[in-house]
């Protein structure tokens, strides 16, 4: 035989050793699409709740787990092409964590599993059919603000009971709109409050909105129930609100922690935590319409008494003694 053959025959015959070498090292990890309608500014918080969840159900991204982000940045019209991507990318599951998103996605797919977060009603939003085990390909957790939105403006009018100018700001393209400003302005109307609805959907907005508080002499202000939007400028808003002398309330405590003068409302980081664990658990093998719908238990008043310093405004001791946490 000649010296040719030979390395050929020898290359030929240890060839099939690299590619199963190869593909046990690089055994694909299975892939969680997560969906949201804002943007990560603002999200850090809440993506480590969700990683914290996915690893006790075992799994750690980058080690045996891979995830697909897609971000909206506000837009939630792009949603559902956003969605429409992560199931061309056949993802194990989709943590479409917002009300926008979780309805963008159950539109999306019948059949990968979903695992959505939402500040309202999921049965009211038509995401399932009830809490409990329902069958189907979507499950997921709530914190159930929009049902302790109205709450926020009566804790506004507590502190301020000669107010009769309020304002509500809310995101027109958020799908629970409708309800959320029905309901508070039920409220508005048996306290003896005017409510003035304003809109802002993006961040060029915010400038107009803060100017025309001071036109409309509104006395205080609620912000709108658990939106993607808003809660990724939490800090932005708390700043403009105590710039233009406006006692404001939103539902999570970073905003309070930031500046603004009052949270109230469910833990947004909780939420997370549960869908990441239920992501994980179905990565397990579990199916989601065994999967109850989870709602974070614990709701968070959070005073910030140098913001209300900063507003000449005193406290009394029937909020006081309410708080969860006062920054002082």
């Amino acid at each position: 035989m000649r010296r040719r053959e030979v390395i050929v025959g020898l290359a030929t015959s240890a060839t099939p050793a690299w590619p199963l070498k190869t593909f046990a090292q690089q055994a694909p990890l299975p892939v969680v699409g997560f969906l949201n309608g804002a943007s990560p500014e603002g999200y850090a918080r809440n993506l480590a709740a969700f990683r914290d969840g996915m690893r006790e159900s075992g799994y750690l991204e980058g080690q045996n787990v891979h995830i697909e982000y897609r971000w909206a940045e506000g837009r939630y019209d792009r949603l559902p092409t956003l969605a429409a991507e992560l199931v061309r990318l056949q993802v194990a599951v989709i943590a479409a964590t917002s009300t926008p998103a979780a309805l963008a996605a159950k539109a999306a797919t019948t059949t990968i599993p979903i695992v959505f977060t939402t500040s309202s009603d999921p049965v009211q939003l038509n995401l399932v059919t009830r809490l409990s085990g329902q069958g189907g390909n979507i499950t997921g957790a709530t914190q159930l603000n929009t049902e302790v939105a109205p709450k926020r403006l009566a804790l506004l009018h507590e502190l301020m009971p000669r107010t009769t100018l309020m304002a509500l700001l809310v995101n027109p393209a958020n799908p629970t709109v409708e309800i959320q400003t029905r309901e508070l302005q039920a409220v508005a109307g048996n306290l003896g409050v005017q409510l003035h609805v304003l809109h802002a959907s993006s961040e060029r907005d915010l400038p107009a909105v803060f100017a025309s508080l001071a036109h409309l002499r509104v006395g205080g202000l609620v912000i709108g129930t658990a939106d993607p939007f808003f809660t990724g400028k939490t800090k932005q808003l708390a700043a403009m609100a105590l710039h233009h002398k406006v006692p404001a309330i939103y539902q999570y405590p970073e905003f309070a922690a930031s500046g603004g003068l009052m949270s109230y409302g469910g833990s947004i980081t909780d939420s997370y935590r549960l869908a990441g664990v239920y992501a994980g658990r179905i990565l397990n093998g579990a199916k989601p319409g065994d999967l109850p719908v989870q709602q974070t238990a614990k709701v968070e008043l959070v005073i910030n008494l140098k913001t209300a310093k900063a507003l000449d405004l005193t406290f009394p001791l029937s909020i006081l003694g309410r708080a969860d946490e006062v920054i002082e």
